[in-house]
């Protein structure tokens, strides 16, 4: 029983860990447009001016997506096809979370990790708050000036003065969210 507990204890660990770290990636597109024929992209500067975050931290996104965009065979261009937006928000999160085990209020029998019989159950309530993030991502035709892609991640960011670990967060937004395009690919996985 002693080696299930210690076994427990490191998985509880790995699957928390695991949660924190995850980005939910949603994305949409335009059915009519033809995603073959987009080649290149430029920076649509005025919509990433609106963005609401940090000069520094808009430069690490934009980085981000240069990356990306030349791992799928984009130049960059003065002349484009695409052109790329970003947009952010961000939110406070608050999680309480009620450590009572057992059943049946304070008496009767439940089950405990540690132990199983009677009992009140103990534990307690743990309030942690995080700040949820979103970065959308929109990929306009530059000849029709609309829409036709837009990837949204959403995830926790870590508030860390720890520059390198910041900028792999930001890494890993802009590649999960642009592992959606083009649409036509992941439609065929």
């Amino acid at each position: 029983m002693k080696n299930i507990k210690l076994l427990g204890l490191p998985l509880l660990l790995l699957v928390f860990i695991s949660s924190c770290s995850s980005v939910s990636v949603l994305s949409d597109y335009d059915q009519k447009a033809d995603f073959n024929g987009y080649k290149s992209y430029a920076f649509y500067k005025t919509g990433i001016d609106k963005a609401q975050i940090s000069d520094l931290d808009k430069k690490r996104i934009l980085r981000a997506i240069e990356t990306e965009m030349s791992t799928r065979g984009f130049v960059k261009s003065e002349k484009p096809d695409l052109l790329v937006s970003i947009f952010t928000k961000e939110q406070e999160r608050v999680d309480v979370y009620n450590n009572n085990y057992g059943w049946g209020g304070a008496w009767g029998w439940g089950y405990n990790p540690w132990a199983w019989g009677p009992g009140f159950g103990w534990g307690g309530t743990s309030v942690s708050a995080s700040t949820q993030g979103s970065l959308y991502i929109d990929l306009i035709d530059n000849k029709t000036n609309e829409l036709v892609w837009q990837g949204k991640g959403v995830g926790t960011l870590s508030n860390t003065s720890n520059i390198a670990k910041k900028e792999e967060r930001i890494k890993e937004f802009v590649s999960q969210i642009l592992e959606q395009y083009p649409p036509n690919a992941v439609a065929m996985k």
